[in-house]
């Protein structure tokens, strides 16, 4: 009997990450995206838009993160907060797109974006990925890049941690090829409540996979060999890319596993 609770149970985690029909689209065929931006160069910070056009200039496709200021704004930027990137203890939510643009990113003369800025800066010249910053079902974000999307030229997909995220864009948007982001979260030292843990350990497993019909996998690359990745690259053969590769020596090692790339500070 033990026995037959484990197979029922293996076959249903099984069709738990299973991501339906696999999808063919031009995005899906783009290699390599630079991490935020092409950045790391003295007076390039993340997710600028110094960073954005030497990406673009550099022909590689563009990772980017969006989330919304307290007056509704789109913003690009990756921390919920700018202790790291501007010095400053203050959240992005609690700030004004108006208040947000007297600061500078990592002592330079950049500022944070607006997410329309970007999309007209980049103009459809390179691929863009983008990154939904939500902790909650933010619906909110979702209709906005979606609304600031469907008036876009380029190529361009979505990804996002939070399942949502996926599930929004399948049911509004299912043109938009969608992604998974996940790694081990507690591995990664990641802290929070025990209802935030049991989230890590859905995602981290991609047990929405079978609600949210990804097209690609973006799974830290370090844990290449976790078991859901074996089995959404060998049994369901959907595209896996890695993240975030900060040298040549951990791409090249690396390299066989994934169909993506995203790097940061180095040149491929």
């Amino acid at each position: 009997m033990i026995l037959l609770w484990i197979l029922v149970l293996i076959i249903v985690y099984i069709k738990m990450i299973d991501p339906g029909k696999k999808r063919k689209h031009p995005v899906l065929n783009v290699e390599y995206y630079a991490h935020r931006g092409f950045h790391g160069e003295e007076g390039i910070p993340e997710n600028s838009m110094a960073a954005f056009k030497k990406a673009k200039g550099a022909g590689y496709g563009i990772e980017l993160d969006v989330q919304l200021t307290k007056d509704g704004v789109m913003v690009v930027h990756h921390d919920y907060d700018l202790k790291r990137t501007c010095g400053v203890n203050k959240k992005i939510t609690d700030l004004t797109y108006r208040e947000l643009c007297r600061y500078r990113l990592m002592g330079t003369r950049e500022r944070i974006p607006r997410f329309v800025e970007v999309l007209r800066e980049v103009d459809g010249k390179v691929p863009l990925l983008v990154e939904l910053k939500m902790e909650t079902c933010n619906r909110k974000l979702c209709k906005k890049v979606a609304k600031a999307l469907d008036q876009y030229k380029g190529l361009y997909c979505m990804e996002c941690f939070h399942p949502y995220a996926l599930y929004w864009f399948k049911k509004n948007r299912p043109e938009v090829i969608r992604g998974q982001l996940s790694e081990q979260f507690l591995k990664e030292k990641e802290e929070g409540t025990f209802t935030r843990k049991i989230g890590y350990f859905i995602v981290k497993n991609l047990l929405t996979n079978f609600i949210t019909k990804p097209d690609f996998i973006a799974y830290h690359y370090k844990y290449k060999d976790c078991l859901p990745l074996k089995i959404c690259r060998r049994f369901y053969k959907i595209p896996i890319y890695g993240w975030t590769f900060r040298d040549k020596k951990a791409y090249k090692e690396n390299e066989p596993y994934f169909e993506g790339f995203i790097f940061e500070k180095f040149v491929l």
